[in-house]
């Protein structure tokens, strides 16, 4: 398979924004992911949307960057899912979506890194949780991040958060809407 122009600008924009954004053992873990860039996957499933992502194109509007560009290149042609815990009759459901850049049901499919965005609708609470690999978020939009060994944050304008292995963590939009990347070296 042959990786797509705006895929790889999309990969390039991040390289520069975690290069930029991380510090200490944030920027160790993202230069773990940027190491695995080279790799090409094979394809994976077709582009599916939620009602939700009506939101990515004002979440895009709020800080525009070459990396919120390169992501509105390619967000497009994105499997959307609901967390598999999300349940109907709340505002979870209907208010966040997940899709995976790299890795599984990614637009190319990996087993050795993670990338993926998160939406969500404004005065969502994306439920605390946890899983075994380390994570690095970058924040697209204002929102709010917490794990068990920090206070609810928001770190600014192409701002870095770091989540430990297995430490529990969440996220939650404010006022308008939420847009986030995440990636996981495994």
């Amino acid at each position: 398979m042959d990786r797509s122009a705006e895929l790889e600008r999309f990969l390039q924009a991040s390289a520069a924004s975690l290069q930029a954004s991380c510090r200490g053992e944030a920027l160790r873990a993202a230069e773990a992911v940027i190491g695995r860039f080279g790799a090409v996957g094979t394809a994976g499933p077709s582009a599916e949307r939620l009602p939700v992502c009506d939101w990515i194109g004002p979440a895009l509007a709020v800080r525009p960057s070459d990396l919120s560009r390169a992501f509105g290149a390619i967000e497009g042609q994105l499997a959307w899912r609901r967390r598999g815990s999300a349940r109907p009759g709340n505002g979870f459901w209907d208010g966040h979506a997940n899709a995976v850049i790299l890795g599984p049901g990614g637009l190319e499919e990996r087993r050795d890194v993670w990338i993926g965005a998160t939406v969500m609708a404004p005065e969502v609470d994306y439920p605390p949780h946890n899983h075994a690999p380390e994570e690095v978020y970058l924040a697209l939009t204002p929102g709010e991040w917490w794990n068990a060994a920090m206070d609810w944050t928001d770190p600014g304008p192409t701002g870095c958060i770091y989540n430990p292995p297995g430490i529990a963590h969440a996220m939650r939009s404010g006022a308008g809407p939420f847009l986030a990347l995440w990636y996981l070296p495994l």
